[in-house]
């Protein structure tokens, strides 16, 4: 039987492999201490941190293929009148607020618990091996690797010594005098602690990304404001159209500035090919009050303006006819431009004017605008450009209660018919309401008239503050240091021992070293190390 087999082992000549097995080995019971122990070293290891990484990144996919409440609300709405069934499934997942859903909540804080688990008990190890000194010198120094030889047949023991120290440090080697298991003197030396450093910087400034977005995420804002031209808006909740908050949000610190539309410039082509019109470029001349200084700038669709850390972008633009209602006595009313939605590439628009006060009923009207209308062979009316070469305005008009006095926030872009009596267009034997710039109609019943006054236009803002920017930006040059410290700076181990020569003449010295961890280089390093000694020259890094 050989000596290190045991003695029930199967091959073992007189086994009896019909006798009952051993007992089992017996082990103690974890209990509740146990398994937490044990659940919180499988979270902090870095194998979950990289599971987690990555669930993360599957998470926040569909944040890019369905609209987001926070980002844009109206496309949410959009999404539930074309998919109603599907809206309700996804809602309930909660996909239209997928970065603030339980799930993706979960997994970005179990992410951060891993990390910070991890990172904690490695800069502690970190910090005790800088204060350590370099390990002894191995008993078999031909073992490792890029081991060699070299005779020194002039000097001494110590000569060799200090010059293999002094050209170790020259390295950036942290070096220690030792005595090897033979009684030889000889040198440890040790480099790359900048390598863990860089490990640990890059963990550390993801755990920076993950808080930053996290946490100072939570005092941004994001809103929407559409401005016509010859008009202001300035930055208080009550001007939004639309206003999405961070958790931490709170309305003093808004910046205190204006923005005022001066004028808005479109540029178009034609697609030679198709017939289509393509739009070139945007540019929205404004004006921006700020600290009581007005400065011109422009705005255009890929170069937002920044305006004391918050940033306003163009989303889109359009026409807001500027509508006149007055009463049979010929009073107006209602005088004030109306934004109308752009349907299609060539600013066919939609628009709502609501009129609520000052006529015998209130008034409604559904309006198209066709800034180069043209008439069909049907009929109907279709725009072939873009640009108010030929514009024309129809609307059909609504009598009865609009909802406006019951106190609940109406969609300014919608009108609700319902319990509203058509006066114009439909079945009502009047026909629509057209208008050219600067023409007038009477409506119905001696209720009064309407008149297109002007053209102005309108653009979409959204003013976005992120105080996350400066933060995320520093964290990701850490990361990125970080990880390129952490792949190139190698971690390496050298020993030199120096003895007399066997035949007594000169000094033998021995020369190996150790990587921690992958270093294709090392055993080159050691020879050109051993090279560079022998001749007392300076050494390859």
């Amino acid at each position: 039987m050989e000596p290190s087999r045991p003695s029930d082992h199967h091959d073992n000549a007189g086994h009896d492999d019909s006798a009952p097995a051993a007992a089992g080995i017996a082990q103690p019971a974890l209990g509740v201490r146990g398994w937490v122990r044990y659940a919180w070293r499988q979270l902090t290891s870095m194998r979950t941190a990289l599971v987690l990484l990555l669930l993360l990144a599957v998470a926040a996919i569909p944040g890019s293929l369905v609209p987001q409440r926070s980002a844009d609300p109206n496309g949410v709405v959009q999404y539930e009148r074309d998919n109603p069934e599907a809206f309700a499934v996804l809602d309930t997942l909660q996909v239209f607020d997928t970065y603030t859903s339980v799930w993706f909540s979960a997994i970005y804080l179990l992410l951060f618990v891993s990390l910070i688990g991890c990172i904690i008990p490695r800069t502690r190890h970190h910090w005790r091996a800088l204060r350590s000194r370099p390990p002894a010198t191995p008993a078999r120094l031909d073992r490792l690797v890029g081991y060699t030889e070299r005779v020194d047949a002039q000097g001494t023991v110590e000569t060799a010594l200090e010059s293999a120290q002094t050209l170790l440090r020259r390295q950036r080697y942290r070096v220690e005098r030792y005595t090897d298991p033979h009684g030889a003197p000889s040198l440890s030396a040790e480099r790359g602690y900048l390598r863990e450093t860089g490990n640990l910087v890059f963990h550390a400034a993801l755990v920076g990304v993950l808080a930053t977005v996290g946490f100072a995420g939570g005092f941004g804002y994001n809103g929407q404001k559409v401005i016509i031209e010859d008009q202001a808006f300035t930055n208080q909740l009550t001007s939004y159209d639309s206003f999405n908050p961070g958790r931490f949000f709170d309305e003093a610190r808004l910046d205190p500035f204006s923005v005022r539309l001066d004028a808005f410039d479109a540029e178009y082509g034609l697609d030679t090919t198709t017939g289509a019109v393509q739009p070139l470029d945007f540019t929205a001349a404004v004006t921006v009050v700020e600290r009581g200084e007005a400065a011109p700038r422009q705005i255009k669709v890929n170069e937002p303006i920044d305006i004391g850390g918050t940033t306003a972008y163009l989303l889109g633009n359009g026409f807001a006819p500027w509508i006149t209602v007055l009463d049979a006595s010929g009073t107006a009313v209602f005088s004030q431009p109306v934004p109308f939605l752009p349907t299609d590439s060539n600013l066919t628009s939609l628009g709502v004017v609501k009129v609520p006060d000052g006529l015998e009923e209130q008034l409604g009207m559904i309006g198209f605008f066709y800034p180069s209308a043209v008439t069909l062979a049907s009929g109907a009316l279709t725009s072939v450009f873009p640009e108010p070469d030929q514009p024309v305005l129809t609307l059909n008009a609504f009598v009865g209660d609009l909802g406006l006095d019951e106190g609940v926030p109406r969609n300014a872009f919608a009108l609700d018919t319902d319990d509203l009596t058509q006066i114009t267009g439909g079945d009502t034997g009047d026909d629509s309401i057209v208008l050219g710039l600067g023409q007038s109609a009477d409506l119905p019943n001696g209720l009064g008239s309407v008149e297109f006054t002007s053209l102005p236009r309108f653009v979409s803002l959204d003013v976005h503050h992120d105080p996350t920017q400066e933060g995320v930006l520093i964290s990701s040059i850490l990361v990125l240091a970080g990880l390129l410290t952490s792949l190139f700076v190698p971690r390496r181990r050298l020993w030199v021992v120096a003895s007399a020569s066997a035949e007594g003449e000169g000094v033998r010295v021995q020369y190996a070293g150790l990587a921690r961890g992958e270093d294709p280089n090392l055993e080159r390093a050691v020879a050109e190390f051993a090279d560079a000694h022998a001749s007392r020259g300076p050494a390859a890094s």
